[in-house]
């Protein structure tokens, strides 16, 4: 039930505002808003998170089940008030535009960015309500801080609340703040910029779950959620050896200097598993950067190593398309072919048998070091030194029942497993020979694994070695 406190109405009227700009901003700007009333308040509670990264949802039905709205597709460069066409529908933005400058802080190469008393409002509903409203913020460039509030309608956009606590805007990296509305009534949402003047903010990822979505989970049934729902362990961002890089089926960071990912991170259920076959279907990765270097297929031939899978192949048999993502050589690592064929196969196995007893996981794989023994002997490199062989491959996987709201139902009692196996031949075909914990991985990479679990709750979780069963 939404719970309504009265202030005094707040009219944002049709305006004239001549403004200077700064070299990031190309031109002076005539600008007309549309009238936006702002007549009360809904509590929500408010969770502010650093740090969080991206969530991303594999939804169908926008208003219906959900969305992200990455700001990746439209196409606004101008501050003046006008509609853009997103991928989750049409969107209204005044004294804001999408921007892809260096000094924009994204996930992938636009975000929306919004100065003075700047507002962004869906132009469409919810139609069953909406869960929880999540969004990515960050300061522009160096500009000091602002403040902001998530804005929402009950009627078409006639009358705004603002909604939940004043978020404050003081970081150069994108954290996350989390709106739990739990309403049933069609509403849409906006951001409004309260203060900070000319001071610039990023928003990016704009997220709403519902209880009818895939990507909220389904009260015990099985659900495909968001593939890094834990966080985004290494602040994965534009930088080539830390490239984040999104796709329907799994998150990746990829590294331009190893030709390899970083690190992958997934979501497993038996709603991503189906009948589709194995296609077999290796293949670059063009959308990277034209700038980095893409592995190919033929990069690998004669060289001793497997194409070794970080996102399993049998992960993602729901459709021919979402096993044909896993090829990408992006989610490809150098893995010898013990290691490759039996322990990670035998590990991989084991977690997709949990999903058939009504278990969803979670999971980050990646590569650390260089050097490996394939079955033509030693190697550190391969396709001229373009490729790094790892040294070790290790993978951390957490264990839930099918359900919704998977970060709060994680407790000091929540499986998880930590392995990492030597890139070699002749290591042990028993995966569980190499569990380990999460703080060696994380002392190992330099990562923050499970950052959006409560630090109580982490610290536990992340200093035992699982002992649990292996089939």
């Amino acid at each position: 039930m939404k719970s309504f406190l009265f202030k005094p109405l707040i009219v944002l009227s049709t305006l004239l505002i001549i403004v200077s700009c700064s070299k990031d901003d190309d031109t002076y700007e005539s600008l007309e808003t549309l009238s936006v009333e702002v007549i009360g308040e809904i509590e929500a509670k408010t969770t502010l998170q650093d740090n969080s990264g991206a969530h991303e949802h594999n939804f169908s039905g926008l208003r219906v089940d959900g969305f992200t709205e990455a700001f990746e597709s439209g196409s606004k460069g101008s501050y003046a008030g006008a509609n853009v066409s997103l991928a989750s529908g049409s969107w209204y933005l005044t004294d804001a535009l999408l921007g892809s400058l260096s000094n924009d802080r994204k996930y992938g190469s636009k975000s929306m960015r919004i100065r003075n008393s700047g507002y962004a409002i869906m132009n469409f509903n919810m139609d069953n309500g909406a869960d929880i409203v999540r969004v990515r913020h960050a300061k522009y460039g160096s500009n000091g801080t602002s403040t902001w509030r998530l804005i929402a309608s009950y009627d078409n956009g006639a009358n705004w609340y603002y909604v939940g606590d004043t978020v404050t805007t003081n970081s150069t990296t994108l954290n996350t703040v989390t709106f739990t509305v739990n309403t049933t009534s069609a509403v849409r949402f906006g951001i409004m910029k309260l203060s900070g003047g000319s001071n610039r903010i990023n928003i990016d990822n704009f997220e709403i779950t519902t209880s009818s979505g895939s990507g909220n989970g389904g009260g015990g049934t099985a659900a495909r959620d968001s593939n890094i729902t834990f966080g985004n362990p290494s602040n994965a961002n534009t930088s080539s050896n830390n490239y984040y890089l999104s796709k329907p089926d799994f998150i990746l960071s990829y590294n331009n200097s190893r030709g390899t990912a970083n690190w992958v991170s997934w979501h497993l259920s038996d709603a991503w598993r189906g009948n589709a076959d194995r296609c077999d279907c290796f293949k670059g990765d063009y959308s990277l950067p034209s700038s980095f270097y893409k592995p190919t297929t033929g990069d690998y031939t004669g060289t001793g190593f497997n194409r070794g899978h970080l996102c399993p192949s049998a992960d993602r048999t729901y459709t021919d398309g979402a096993n044909e993502n896993t090829f990408y050589m992006s989610n490809i690592a150098p893995q010898s072919p013990d290691n490759n064929q039996q322990t990670w196969a035998n590990f991989e196995n084991y977690l997709r048998s949990l999903t058939d007893e009504g278990k969803e996981i979670h999971i980050i794989s990646g590569v650390h070091g260089s050097g490996g023994t394939g079955s033509n002997g030693y190697a550190a490199t391969i396709d001229s030194g373009q490729i790094t062989v790892p040294d070790t491959f290790w993978k951390v996987a957490l264990i839930l029942d099918n359900g919704t709201d998977d970060i709060n139902r994680v407790t000091t009692s929540t499986r998880v497993i930590a392995i990492n196996v030597p890139n070699d031949q002749g290591v042990n075909s028993n995966w569980a020979q190499y569990r380990t914990t999460v703080n060696a991985i994380e002392n190992l990479t330099g990562y923050d694994l499970l950052e959006n679990i409560p630090n109580s709750i982490e610290a536990v979780l992340e200093s035992n070695v699982d002992n649990g069963p292996t089939s």
